[in-house]
């Protein structure tokens, strides 16, 4: 039944529990992922079929807490049995792009340029291990396996998780939208279910030097956003 023909109660338990799960994702560090049967194709649209009933998590500040509502970060998150999903919605007020961009291998330093990044780790007792996956308004990409006790090689480039994703940027409204499909195989060791936590952060750098504003989900009191143990988390429901 459509929200609008609900009884007048209903409609406000059905609202009430929407701010509580928004307030979760928000207050809490957490970001709910909602299962979806089927994998999608992406479209880089946070209106579409797939996405327009999803709540998500807003990244607002900088890595100290200091906010920066023009860099404003809207991020949602789905999950099927192969697939986890994430869009980004990021508001911008300039982009600072890489010139001759390369889009078919990865391109190391992207972090120098316009991005947004997703560190994910599934163990929640060995923080040091997780997978990081960087993309530009210009699908630039690169993804990395991080093991931070791995003395020598705690970045290791050459990982190839067949990672997926799709960008837009929306020039007259300056925003730009970035899709991402990763596949589960890359991150878990094993099946995902409902109720399953990972470790997450989420990141967005925007403009040239000097004046880049970094922009962080769970503030991690750090220049450096390798700093897991400041990770919120990912939950998967149904």
């Amino acid at each position: 039944m459509p929200h609008f023909l609900l009884p007048a109660t209903a409609r406000l338990t059905a609202t009430l529990f929407a701010i509580s799960a928004m307030s979760l994702c928000q207050d809490s560090g957490v970001l709910l992922s909602s299962r979806v049967r089927s994998d999608f194709a992406l479209t880089a649209d946070p209106d579409s079929k797939a996405w327009r009933r999803i709540s998500g998590v807003v990244a607002a500040i900088d890595p100290f807490g200091k906010p920066l509502p023009e860099a404003r970060t809207e991020i949602r998150s789905r999950w099927t049995t192969k697939h986890l999903y994430f869009i980004f919605t990021s508001n911008y007020q300039t982009l600072y792009l890489k010139q001759n961009p390369s889009t078919t291998s990865d391109t190391w330093g992207l972090w120098d340029y316009d991005v947004v990044e997703v560190f994910i780790g599934h163990d929640l007792n060995n923080v040091q291990v997780y997978k990081e996956f960087e993309i530009s308004p210009q699908s630039e990409f690169i993804d990395l396996d991080v093991d931070r006790n791995r003395k020598g090689k705690e970045v290791d480039a050459q990982w190839n998780s067949g990672l997926t994703f799709r960008t837009r940027i929306d020039k007259q409204r300056k925003v730009w939208f970035c899709e991402m499909q990763i596949p589960w195989k890359s991150i878990l060791p094993h099946a995902p279910s409902p109720g399953s936590e990972l470790r997450l952060n989420l990141y967005r750098i925007e403009g040239a030097p000097p004046k880049r504003k970094f922009v962080v989900w769970q503030q991690i009191d750090s220049p450096s956003f390798h700093t897991p143990e400041k990770f919120g988390r990912l939950r998967l429901t149904k």
